[in-house]
């Protein structure tokens, strides 16, 4: 699970035990990069809030399985095959179409976008790409793309977000060995009208 020492739910108290009823899924089910942060809970309370915010918030106007793609890119170009299993799974969900959400996964992991994506949503995906890997060298020109093709500057804002949180879910992923062990892939907290809303479904 990690390499880490984790409190489980049934082991959980105070402040942790109600962190992890806000979060929770079926049968008191939580998740591994949750759980993970279960010795100092108000990191906890940060990562969820970060998370929900980021990726689950009712005020974002890119599509949600387009957000959850980029998560799915960027978690591929660190490595992180935990944030990969769950983030595409999430992507088709929410794409509701198995053929283009299979195409999808395949490119992304592959590191070709070009394969599935044009314009608006290549651009999108060049972004998070140069963002991921080599951040010093993006520039104005790169976000003038992105007007270009029709994102607002509210947009802009909201992808550089999810990279940036996938950026930190990586590495607490990757450093401290989270893995999918007993794992439900694909919950989330799917109620995004609700921002104190943190349980996953």
């Amino acid at each position: 699970m990690s390499w880490i020492r984790i409190i489980s739910y049934s082991e959980a108290t105070g402040k942790l035990k109600k962190l992890y009823d806000r979060i929770k899924g079926p049968d008191n089910y939580i998740d591994n990069i949750m759980l993970v942060h279960s010795l100092r809970p108000h990191t906890l309370e940060g990562h969820m809030s970060l998370y929900k915010n980021t990726l689950h918030h009712a005020n974002n106007t890119l599509a949600k399985w387009l957000l959850e793609a980029v998560g799915g890119y960027v978690s591929a170009l660190n490595g992180c095959a935990y944030c990969v299993a769950h983030h595409f799974r999430g992507m088709a969900r929410c794409l509701h179409d198995d053929e283009r959400a299979a195409a999808i996964h395949k490119a992304l992991t592959n590191d070709r976008p070009e394969e599935v994506f044009s314009s608006r949503e290549l651009a999108i995906m060049q972004y998070a790409k140069t963002l991921t890997c080599t951040p010093h060298k993006l520039s104005k020109d790169q976000i003038e793309t992105l007007r270009e093709q029709g994102l607002t500057d509210g947009e802009i804002l909201e992808l550089n977000q999810v990279v940036a949180y996938f950026a930190y879910a990586n590495r607490t992923v990757l450093g401290l060995g989270v893995d999918t062990t007993n794992e439900i892939i694909g919950l989330s907290p799917g109620n995004d009208e609700a921002e104190d809303d943190w349980h996953h479904r």
